[in-house]
């Protein structure tokens, strides 16, 4: 029989080793006495949203920071992505004419699978900096200890991640004629903004033409107000199972650290821990599927997290890379829809696409993104599938992490602003770029 602590009898990898163990369980006790951080009916909610995602009628959109960082949290740095994604989903909505369900990796992303146990630098090696829920990205010796404090540091700058969101999402900030007027800055700022400025000026227009009828934002919530929701990967289990709650009114279990949690690329074996936790809650999941799937596998766990394969509860992000997908996602879907499986497939462009810079700094290149992204949407086209959605690491600052794009970023640029804590993100201009080309690509091959 599940129980939220049923996953410590399972296989946990990438979770660390805490020398306070007395108190790493304080802590975990003191996380059980704190208030839900999202509640059941959101998630109900966004499950009912994903169920028509699934379905071929709606889009996902998920993205934010790799690692969510405790020294840069700030209300601006919340707000300008934020911001992004809300530009984003503006322009998708838009080119596709189906609802965009809006997804942030925020308030939680602290935990990072990394492939190596230990970082070594000159010759001396110390623990890898694992996110900063668990020890702290300075090369120190006491720094990289786990310490079983930072899970409150977590929750106390989750809380007021999504307190302002909620702010944000309900206030008048996400006002539609705001986000279209904030694109139309974008495509006046870049040389070749020319290619978008033509969709913006549609999306205007159909404003003026919906307040010359009289509807506005201040007789018509809708238009003023979004449902945003909340995501990270289900790593670090101790903090998830601290934060799993019955819903009273209906008697179901949430994991209330977010309204989304996912199973990373090197989590989701078998006999894993974090399947197992997954399992028994009620949130909509999400399966990373890399190059190293194999495919009876997935069968297997779909099985495991959605034996009555219910719409709206698991979430494929593929990331393959832009030379792999064509080898892989066909059979995949082959395989799915074999199976009479209902999922939402969503493309993670980004974990594929990574390089080193010829000066030795990880980066990911814009056309390589992009190509990835075309490919996916035109395989799922062939295969008549539904290319439901898209998963991106990014930030609405001005970052240069990744080359390519409208700014031209080049390996040269990229020390100007490498601000990540660990993979680099897409900035906004980037993010945005990428959006009207992904309208554009579903506009001519979409499903």
């Amino acid at each position: 029989m599940w129980q939220n602590n049923s996953w410590r009898k399972y296989r946990a990898k990438h979770i660390p080793e805490y020398p306070d163990k007395h108190g790493l369980k304080i802590v975990e006790e003191t996380l059980k006495g704190f208030p839900p951080l999202v509640f059941a009916g959101e998630v109900r909610s966004l499950r009912k949203a994903l169920s028509e995602v699934a379905e071929g009628n709606g889009f996902l959109l998920q993205g934010g920071d790799c690692a969510e960082s405790f020294t840069e949290f700030s209300a601006d740095n919340i707000r300008d992505t934020f911001r992004v994604l809300l530009q984003m989903a503006v322009i998708l909505t838009s080119g596709i004419n189906v609802p965009v369900t809006k997804v942030g990796r925020m308030a939680g992303q602290f935990a990072k699978p990394r492939s190596s146990a230990t970082e070594t630098i000159e010759g001396k090696a110390l623990p890898s900096y694992a996110g900063d829920i668990i020890n702290d990205i300075e090369f120190i010796d006491e720094k990289r200890i786990p310490d079983p404090q930072r899970l409150l540091k977590a929750y106390s700058q989750a809380a007021s991640t999504l307190n302002l969101l909620r702010a944000f999402a309900d206030g008048g900030y996400a006002d539609l004629r705001h986000v279209n007027s904030w694109n139309m800055g974008f495509v006046k700022s870049g040389p070749q903004g020319e290619r978008y400025r033509h969709l913006a000026h549609q999306i205007q227009e159909s404003l003026n033409f919906m307040e010359a009828l009289g509807v506005t934002s201040d007789n018509t919530p809708q238009l003023r107000k979004v449902s945003f929701y909340t995501s990270h990967e289900a790593l670090l289990l101790p903090y998830e199972e601290a934060l799993t709650r019955i819903d009273s009114t209906s008697g179901d279990i949430y994991d209330t650290s977010a309204h989304f949690v996912w199973i990373g690329d090197r989590t989701r074996f078998k006999d894993s821990a974090h399947v197992e936790f997954c399992r028994g809650i009620n949130n909509p999941i999400g399966i990373k599927c890399g190059p190293t799937l194999n495919v009876d596998d997935l069968i297997d766990l779909l099985d495991i997290l959605n034996p009555n394969d219910d719409a709206g509860r698991i979430t494929l992000i593929t990331r393959y890379g832009h030379d792999k997908i064509g080898s892989y996602l066909p059979k995949l879907i082959r395989r799915v829809k074999d199976e009479g499986r209902t999922v939402v497939w969503s493309c993670d462009p980004m974990h594929g696409n990574t390089i080193k810079s010829n000066s030795g700094i990880k980066t990911r290149k814009f056309n390589r993104i992009l190509s990835e992204l075309k490919q996916n949407i035109q395989i799922h086209k062939a295969e008549e599938s539904h290319a439901g959605g898209v998963h991106l690491e990014m930030t609405g600052q001005n970052v240069t992490e990744c080359t390519g794009g409208l700014d031209d970023i080049s390996d040269a640029d990229l020390n100007d602003r490498y601000r990540t804590h660990c993979d680099p993100r897409l900035n906004a201009n980037q993010a945005i770029e990428l959006a009207f080309l992904i309208a554009d690509e579903l506009k001519q091959n979409g499903n």
